[in-house]
């Protein structure tokens, strides 16, 4: 019975992947589909359309396996070796200085909505 609950809720998630791909499809939308149905997906939480508990379990097992997800991405790079061969350190330096980044504004961002957060409930 979890099983099929789970298999169930990660069906539902697909659905809002391949809704996002025929939006994008058939617009001609320069924005991946997987992206527009996450909005979508996201709009529908919020709107309570869809429930978090509809897709709780199979999105905490897609989670769990996430790293298996990427393992396409990293074969297909190497098809494009030549492009990235002897810029090791560039490479590196680059990941460092976006990761710095995506931290720096995550923080400042979440520190603004807290604040925000405490400031409305007072």
């Amino acid at each position: 019975m979890k099983l099929l609950k789970i298999i169930s809720q990660i069906a539902l998630l697909f659905c809002f992947y391949y809704i996002g791909v025929f939006i994008q499809q058939s617009f001609g939308l320069f924005i991946p589909g997987s992206v527009i149905g996450l909005v979508l997906m996201f709009l529908c939480l919020i709107t309570g359309i869809v429930k978090v508990n509809w897709i709780s379990a199979g999105a905490s097992v897609m989670v769990t396996h996430l790293a298996l997800f990427f393992i396409p991405a990293t074969v297909g790079l190497l098809n494009y070796y030549k492009l990235f061969a002897g810029k090791g350190v560039l490479l590196l330096v680059i990941t460092i200085i976006s990761s710095i980044l995506v931290m720096g504004v995550s923080g400042f961002v979440s520190e603004k909505l807290a604040k925000k957060g405490v400031e409305s409930h007072e």
